[in-house]
């Protein structure tokens, strides 16, 4: 098991949407170990396959407060999400030195292929729920700071431009 190196923004592939998965195989298996050895290196709460340069629609999330209790998920979609809102100061081992407070939906049901090539539908509630949708945010190119306005966007990449220095 290896923690991989993440992509440093503005790689053009944190931009671009991951392919999904067409089968669980002991490959993707191995990428779902290395990601999440590579999330507890940082240590985070999550992590996206395109994070590490893996153009696949892979995700893992591991919020409980022990640990080792990582969910492994191929093309996670949101089927449902609540309306009452949570706030989370987000951040990104692709710009690193540099956080946002993010708003985005308290609890979501999402949808994936588990580990055993499965479909799963799982709630998530609280910093699982924002962990999700962080990622699944990754696996359609998107990046948490473009949910800010443009001007603390812009602030946002210009400090993380200065202390890439």
């Amino acid at each position: 098991m290896v923690a991989r190196p993440t992509l440093r923004w503005p790689d053009k592939r944190l931009r671009t949407a991951a392919e999904p998965v067409e089968e669980i195989t002991d490959q993707i298996r191995a990428t779902w170990d290395d990601m999440i050895d590579t999330m507890e290196a940082m240590p985070g709460v999550g992590l996206a396959a395109p994070q590490i340069g893996v153009m696949l629609r892979l995700a893992v999330v591991d919020a409980s407060e022990a640990r080792g209790q990582a969910v492994r998920m191929a093309n996670p979609e949101v089927l449902h999400a609540s309306v009452q809102p949570r706030v989370h100061e987000e951040a990104s081992p692709n710009l690193p030195g540099v956080s946002a407070r993010i708003e985005r939906p308290r609890a979501v049901t999402v949808r994936f292929l588990n580990e055993q090539g499965e479909q799963e539908e799982r709630d998530f509630v609280g910093l699982w729920a924002t962990s999700v949708q962080h990622q699944i945010d990754h696996l359609a190119g998107r990046m948490y700071f473009d949910r800010l306005s443009k001007v603390k966007r812009d602030m946002l990449l210009r400090k993380a431009r200065k202390l890439a220095g």
